[in-house]
């Protein structure tokens, strides 16, 4: 089986939460909204590429209306909620195999490095909880909704 990288969708928003049995579990303002998925063979080294290349990303607009400020510069927000099914390979019928999603104690434990990462560069965060059924619910602002995969970031 092939190593794949952290994978993630990530998308610009004004405001965004996620709720398990209808209890607000993480809420943000202005930032960004993290699906995040951890692939068999990733590795710590992966989730901080991951993080790096997320806060520095070019997506806010500026003074002049172009996409042009970070996470970082524009001081918003990040919520991370854990998605295994960014794993899904339907390359044989129409039923999903998620075979490539990292094992869920390792899945976990790079979920929460990715998280520390986050926290580490100086972004304020909120989350999902692994493993739980959440309802996401967000206000995409554009929309700008970018997918990146560490392999090819």
């Amino acid at each position: 089986m092939a190593v794949r990288a952290v994978r993630a969708l990530i998308q610009r928003v004004t405001s965004a939460s996620v709720a398990i049995a209808d209890e607000v579990v993480g809420e943000i303002g202005p930032g960004v909204l993290i699906l995040v998925c951890a692939m068999q063979g990733d590795t710590a080294e992966a989730s901080a590429k991951l993080a790096a290349k997320i806060s520095k990303l070019r997506i806010f607009k500026d003074e002049a209306g172009k996409m042009n400020q970070s996470l970082v510069q524009t001081g918003g927000s990040a919520l991370i909620v854990s998605q295994f099914t960014l794993a899904a390979d339907t390359s044989r019928g129409n039923r999903p195999g998620f075979s490539q999603a990292a094992p869920p104690d390792q899945g976990e434990a790079l979920y929460q490095q990715f998280i520390a990462d986050m926290q580490g560069l100086g972004i304020q965060t909120a989350t999902g909880r692994f493993g739980g059924d959440m309802a996401v619910s967000l206000t995409n602002d554009g929309p700008v909704t970018i997918w990146i995969d560490t392999a090819a970031a």
